[in-house]
């Protein structure tokens, strides 16, 4: 997580992510980044962390959005991560 803010900031991103989760509504993803117009929300997860029912029904949601990108991000996606807050493109 902390490499994934770290990168979003070097490369322009305002990133918010809440520290402290415990009052907040349940399965609300990690991360929030925009940058040009551009809107990612992210679930960071290990490699085989699993998603909870609140978070799929949070990412399913707001992958209905326009104009919204939803991702889960593990540790492997790491090229992908890359590329898309570098802004190079995508595959």
């Amino acid at each position: 997580m902390e490499s994934i803010i770290q990168l979003a900031h070097h490369t322009g991103w305002m990133v918010y992510h809440t520290y402290d989760s415990r009052r907040s509504t349940a399965g609300f993803p990690d991360l929030v980044m925009t940058k040009h117009k551009r809107l990612i929300i992210a679930e960071i997860k290990t490699e085989k962390g699993k998603t909870t029912p609140a978070q799929d029904q949070w990412l399913s949601t707001l992958r209905t959005a326009r104009g919204v990108k939803v991702k889960l991000w593990r540790p492997s996606d790491w090229p992908e991560i890359e590329r898309t807050l570098g802004g190079l493109p995508q595959d």
